[in-house]
C-alpha cells in the first residue's frame, strides 16, 4: 500500500507547480501603472537579477569544491558515490525556489501598487497570489526532486537489496541532498540578510532621522535598494530558507524509519503526508479574501481563514494515510504517530498565534511597546529586547509539549526509536500546509514594494494607506512563518541528532557512545555548540552594521554633494547604493557559511563522535531560543513603528516616531538576517556531521 500511495508524491509535486504557474499568468495580467511605476518596477527587478547573479557565482565556487570534497570522501569508501549529485541537487533546487519568487515578486510590486488603487481586496490579490508563487514553487520543486531520488534510489540504484539496508542507503544519500539545501539556504538568507538590512538601515537613518523625509522617497539615494533587499533578501532568502526547512523536515523524518522498524512505510509517510498537505494548501487559498477595511484584525482573520482551512484538510486525511501507509490494520500501536501529526500542526498554529500576540501592533506587547518611545530610543530599544525575551517561553513550552505527545503518542514507552520517529512526523506535520504558510508571508515583501512605489510615483494618499496597511499585516504574518520555520527546526534538529547517532552505529557498530552530561568531551561540545549561534549572529549583525555604514556615509554624500537633490531637482544615484549593497552581501556572508560548515568538522576531529552530539544539543537548545527573541523583537519593533506612523502618539515625524525608526533599525537585522538564519545553521550542524561521520569515526582523536 506504501508504494501505491507513494505516488501522491509527485502527483501533488506537479499539481503544484502548475498551481504556481496558473497564478503567475494570472498576476501578469494585472496591469503595471504608468509609465514611472514600470520604471521603477524595472529597476527593483535589475538590481534583483544583478544580486543574485552575482551571489550564484559566489555560490557556485562553493559547491564545485564541495562537490569535489564528497567525491572524493565517496572514492575512498566513507560515503556512497551518490552523495555528491544529492548535495548538488539540493542546493541548485533551494536556490532555484527562491530565484523563481523573485522573479514574480518583481514583477508583481507595480502591479499591487495600481490594483490598490482599485480596492484594498484587489491588491491582496495580486500580493498573495505572489507569495502563492513562491510558496508552491518551493513545496513543487522540494517534493519533485525528493520523490525522484526516493524512486531511483529504490527502483534502480539499490534495487537488489534487502529492505532495511535500502533505506539505509537511501536515507544517508538523501541526507546529504538536505546539507546541500541547507548550505544553499544559507548563503541565501545570509547574503540576501545583508543586503536588505544594510540599506534599509542606510535609508530609514539618513532618510527618515537625519534628513525628515518620508520612507520611499524618490530624493532618497537608498530607497531603490532597500525595495531590491526585499526581494533578494525577504523573497528569494526566504524562498531557499523554507524549502531547506521543508525538505529537512522530511529526510530527517526518512531517515529514522529504519530503527523505528517501519520499512518503506515509514519512509513513505512522510512524502504522503507533504503531499497531502500541498493539496490542502491549494484549497486553502480560494479562502483568502477580504473587504475595504484596513483593520488589522480583519486582514489577519482573512489569512487565517486560508491557513486554518488547510490545516483541517491534513488533520482528516493524515489519519487514513497513516492507517493505509503503516498498515494498522496489522499493527493498531502504529496509529500513535497520527497522534504525533495532530501535534505537529497544532503546536504550529499555536506557535504562529503566539508570535501574531507578541509582534502585531493589534495585541498589547507592541501597543505598549510603541508607548516606550515616549522617553526615547533607549527605552524603546529596552522594551523590544525585553519583549523578544519573554515570547520565548511559550513557544519552548509548546514545542516541549509536542515532542512529549508526539514521542509517547507513537508508542516511545514500548521502543524509543518509534517515539523518535514519531518526534519527526510532528515536524512534517507543523510543515505540511507550507504552500499556504509561505505564500501568507512571501506576500508581504510585495506589498513593501507597492507601498514604495507609490510613493514614488505620487499616487493618492488612500493607495499609500492601503499598501501600509497589506505591508503591516506582512510583518505579521512574516515573523508567524519565522515562528514555523524556528518551531520545525527545533524538531527537525532533535530528529537530525538521533539519525547522527544512527548513521555512527551502522558506519561503527561497537563504538560505545558516552552521552553522560559529564564526559568531556560531551560537556565542552554542549559549551561550543550553545556559543556558535551567538557567534553567528554577532558574525551576521556586524556584517549589518558595516554595510549600513556604507550607505550611510553614500547617502549623506549624495545629499550633500548634488546639488537641488533636497529640492527634487536632481535624480539620485541609486545605481551606486544597489552596487555598494551587492559587494558588501557578497563579502560578508562567506564567513558565518564557513562558520556553519567548518564546526561540526572541526569538533568531531578534535572532540569526537560524543563530542559533536553535544555540540548539536547545545546549539539546538540556544539556537531555537535566541532565533525566537531575535525574530519577534524585530518584529514588534517595526510594528510598533508603523503603529506611531498610522497616526498615533503623534504620527509621522515626532519624536517618538524617531525613536521607534531607531528601534526598528536594529529590529531589522535581528528579525531579517540572523534570527532566520539561526534555524538553518542548528540543522545544517546535524547534516554535515551525518555527512562527515565517517571522517570523525575514522580520524578523531577521542
Amino acid at each position: 500500500m506504501s508504494d501505491q500511495l507513494f505516488i501522491l508524491a509527485p502527483i501533488a509535486a506537479v499539481l503544484a507547480l502548475v498551481f504556481a504557474l496558473v497564478q503567475s499568468r494570472k498576476i501578469m495580467k494585472f496591469p503595471q501603472g504608468n509609465s514611472l511605476m514600470k520604471k521603477i518596477s524595472d529597476s527593483i527587478r535589475d538590481g534583483a537579477n544583478a544580486y543574485l547573479k552575482r551571489q550564484y557565482k559566489v555560490v557556485a565556487i562553493f559547491f564545485i569544491v564541495m562537490f569535489v570534497v564528497l567525491g572524493i570522501m565517496s572514492f575512498a569508501g566513507l560515503l556512497t558515490p551518490f552523495v555528491p549529485f544529492a548535495f548538488v541537487t539540493g542546493g541548485f533546487f533551494s536556490g532555484l525556489s527562491g530565484f523563481i519568487g523573485m522573479k514574480i515578486a518583481t514583477a508583481a510590486n507595480a502591479r499591487t501598487a495600481q490594483a490598490c488603487s482599485e480596492g484594498l481586496n484587489r491588491g491582496l490579490r495580486v500580493a498573495f497570489s505572489s507569495g502563492a508563487v513562491m510558496g508552491f514553487t518551493v513545496v513543487g520543486l522540494g517534493l519533485l526532486d525528493l520523490s525522484v531520488w526516493f524512486f531511483l534510489l529504490k527502483n534502480v540504484f539499490y534495487a537488489g537489496l534487502p529492505e532495511v539496508e535500502q533505506i539505509t542507503a537511501i536515507s544517508s544519500a538523501m541526507l546529504t541532498f538536505g546539507m546541500g539545501a541547507s548550505s544553499m539556504a544559507l548563503f541565501a538568507r545570509v547574503g540576501g540578510g545583508i543586503f536588505t538590512k544594510a540599506a534599509d538601515v542606510g535609508a530609514d537613518l539618513v532618510g527618515k532621522v537625519e534628513a525628515g523625509i518620508p520612507e520611499d522617497d524618490p530624493r532618497n539615494p537608498a530607497v531603490i535598494a532597500d525595495n531590491v533587499g526585499d526581494n533578494v533578501g525577504d523573497v528569494a532568502g526566504m524562498g531557499a530558507d523554507l524549502y531547506e526547512s521543508y525538505v529537512g523536515s522530511i529526510v530527517a523524518t526518512l531517515a529514522l524509519a529504519v530503527s523505528a522498524g517501519y520499512g518503506f512505510g515509514g519512509a513513505a509517510v512522510p512524502l504522503v503526508m507533504a503531499a497531502a498537505g500541498c493539496l490542502a494548501s491549494i484549497i486553502g487559498t480560494f479562502f483568502v479574501r477580504t473587504g475595504e477595511s484596513t483593520d488589522q484584525k480583519t486582514l489577519l482573520s482573512a489569512l487565517r481563514r486560508g491557513t486554518n482551512i488547510a490545516a483541517i484538510i491534513v488533520a482528516i486525511v493524515a489519519f487514513p494515510v497513516i492507517w493505509y501507509t503503516l498498515d494498522c490494520a496489522n499493527n493498531p500501536g502504529r496509529i500513535g504517530v497520527y497522534g504525533a501529526v495532530l501535534s505537529g500542526l497544532v503546536a504550529g498554529v499555536l506557535i504562529g498565534f503566539t508570535t501574531e500576540y507578541f509582534t502585531s501592533d493589534t495585541y498589547k506587547p507592541t501597543k505598549d511597546l510603541a508607548q516606550t518611545s515616549k522617553t526615547g530610543p533607549a527605552t524603546m530599544i529596552i522594551g523590544g529586547l525585553a519583549l523578544g525575551m519573554k515570547s520565548t517561553a511559550v513557544p519552548v513550552i509548546i514545542v516541549g509539549v509536542s515532542v512529549m505527545i508526539s514521542f509517547f503518542a507513537s508508542g516511545g514507552t514500548e521502543s524509543y526509536a518509534a517515539g523518535l520517529y514519531g518526534v519527526g512526523i510532528s515536524a512534517v506535520g507543523m510543515l505540511a500546509t507550507l504552500g499556504i504558510t509561505l505564500a501568507t508571508d512571501a506576500y508581504g515583501p510585495v506589498a513593501d514594494n507597492a507601498g514604495g512605489i507609490a510613493e514614488m510615483t505620487g499616487m493618492p494618499p488612500e493607495v499609500r494607506e492601503r499598501t501600509d496597511a497589506l505591508d503591516s499585516l506582512g510583518n505579521t504574518t512574516a515573523a508567524t512563518g519565522k515562528g514555523f520555520a524556528i518551531g520545525s527546526a527545533a524538531l527537525t534538529a532533535l530528529a537530525l541528532i538521533v539519525a547522527y547517532i544512527d548513521e555512527v552505529a551502522l558506519k561503527a557498530p561497537d563504538f560505545v557512545f558516552d552521552l553522560n552530561i559529564t564526559n568531556p568531551p560531551v560537556l565542552i561540545g554542549v559549551f561550543i555548540g550553545a556559543m556558535l549561534p551567538f557567534l553567528f549572529s554577532s558574525m551576521t549583525m556586524q556584517a549589518v552594521g558595516r554595510a549600513a555604514q556604507s550607505i550611510v556615509v553614500e547617502v549623506r554624500r549624495q545629499f550633500r554633494e548634488i546639488t537641488g537633490l533636497m529640492e527634487g531637482k536632481a535624480e539620485p544615484d541609486y545605481a551606486r547604493c544597489v552596487d555598494l549593497c551587492t559587494r558588501s552581501a557578497q563579502k560578508e556572508m562567506i564567513a558565518p557559511a564557513v562558520v556553519g560548515i567548518v564546526s561540526p568538522i572541526v569538533v568531531g576531529l578534535l572532540l569526537g563522535v560524543n563530542g559533536v552530539v553535544g555540540l548539536l544539543g547545545g546549539a539546538t537548545a540556544t539556537g531555537f531560543v535566541l532565533a525566537i527573541m531575535m525574530a519577534n523583537s524585530g518584529g514588534a519593533w517595526d510594528n510598533a513603528k508603523k503603529h506611531i506612523e498610522a497616526g498615533n502618539l503623534g504620527g509621522k515625524g515626532s519624536d517618538e516616531h524617531k525613536a521607534a525608526v531607531v528601534g526598528d533599525t536594529v529590529g531589522d537585522p535581528f528579525k531579517d538576517t540572523s534570527g532566520p538564519s539561526i534555524n538553518i545553521l542548528i540543522k545544517l550542524l546535524s547534516m554535515v556531521s551525518i555527512v562527515f561521520a565517517g571522517l570523525t569515526i575514522t580520524f578523531g582523536l577521542m
